[in-house]
C-alpha cells in the first residue's frame, strides 16, 4: 500500500485527518482505517477523518467519518476545515461550493478564519419531557445537518456531560440513528456557553459546529438570545452562528470560526495496519 498524504486541521478544538480522495487513495476496503487512523496514541488521533472527493453538483464532495468509524451526514467544524484544506491545496478558490449528505454548502476563507453556509435546522421541538435513568428533564431538539439534544442549565461545569450525555445519545426515542447532545447556559443575549456530547465519539468533545448550531437557533426560537450569537466552546475557542429565524425555524444559518492546519504528513501502513 502506497502511503497517504493527509493534512491534520483542527476547528475551534475538533481535530481532523483531512485526505485528498479525488484519485479514490483511502482503503474503503479495510473497515477499521477510520477507527485505526482516529485513535489516539497508536495512530495519528482525531475525533474524526475527512475525504475530499469528487462531485458532481458542487466544487467536491465532503465525507465526513466519526472516530468509531461510522459515517455521518456533516460536520460543522469539519465543514470549515474542508475548506481550509481545499483552498490551501488548490482544489477551489476562497470562495467554494462542497456537497455533504445534509446538502450543499457554501464557504468563504476569511483573514479570521472560515464562515460556512451550512443547510437549514428541520425537525424542531421545544421544551419536551424526556425520562432518564434520574429524572424526566424537559429538553428542546432539532437536526442541524445532524440530531441535536438541548439542556439548558445553569451550572455548566458541574454539569455530569458525559453520564446524562450517553442516556440521552441512546435513549429509545432518538433511535435508530442516535442523537447528540448539547448542555447549554445562557450568558446574555448574544452569548451562549456549551458543552457537548458527540455520537460516534462517544464522549464530550471540546467544540462540536452543529451543536453550537442547534443551540444557537434553539435558544433564539425561545426567546433566550438574538443573532448573531457567539458560542464559547468547551475549548475555550468562540463561534460565530448567523442565522434568520422564520416559520419556527431558522434560514440562512452561516456558522464562523477558526480552522488551523496542525500538521501535514504522510500515513505510512503501520498507522491503520495494527
Amino acid at each position: 500500500m502506497a502511503k497517504i498524504p493527509f493534512m491534520k486541521l483542527s476547528g475551534a478544538g475538533n481535530d481532523f485527518v483531512i485526505i485528498d480522495n479525488l484519485k479514490r487513495i483511502v482503503p474503503y476496503e479495510n473497515t477499521d482505517f477510520v477507527a485505526k487512523i482516529c485513535e489516539r496514541r497508536m495512530s495519528v488521533g482525531a475525533d474524526g477523518i475527512l475525504l475530499v472527493e469528487n462531485s458532481e453538483q458542487a466544487d467536491f464532495k465532503m465525507r465526513y467519518f466519526n472516530a468509531d468509524g461510522g459515517e455521518a451526514e456533516t460536520c460543522g467544524n469539519g465543514a470549515r476545515c474542508i475548506s481550509k484544506f481545499a483552498h490551501i491545496n488548490g482544489i477551489t478558490s476562497d470562495r467554494m461550493r462542497f456537497e455533504t449528505k445534509a446538502g450543499i454548502y457554501e464557504s468563504e476563507i476569511l483573514k479570521s478564519g472560515v464562515k460556512v453556509r451550512m443547510s437549514d435546522p428541520t425537525d424542531v421541538r421545544l421544551n419536551f419531557p424526556l425520562r432518564l435513568e434520574d429524572c424526566v428533564y424537559t429538553v428542546c431538539s432539532v437536526n442541524s445537518g445532524v440530531p441535536h439534544v438541548v439542556f439548558f442549565i445553569e451550572d455548566l461545569e458541574a454539569a455530569d456531560v458525559v453520564n446524562l450525555g450517553a442516556q440521552t445519545r441512546y435513549h429509545g426515542d432518538f433511535q435508530p440513528a442516535g442523537t447528540n447532545v448539547n448542555f447549554v447556559r445562557i450568558k446574555n443575549e448574544r452569548e451562549i456557553d456549551v458543552r457537548t456530547y458527540e455520537r460516534g465519539v462517544e464522549d464530550e468533545t471540546l467544540a462540536c459546529g452543529t451543536g453550537s448550531i442547534a443551540s444557537a437557533v434553539l435558544s433564539a426560537l425561545l426567546g433566550k438570545t438574538v443573532a448573531p450569537v457567539a458560542v464559547r466552546t468547551a475549548s475555550g475557542a468562540v463561534l460565530t452562528i448567523h442565522f434568520e429565524l422564520a416559520d419556527g425555524g431558522a434560514k440562512n444559518v452561516h456558522l464562523e470560526g477558526d480552522a488551523r492546519v496542525i500538521y501535514a504528513g504522510e500515513l505510512e501502513e503501520g498507522a491503520w495496519n495494527y
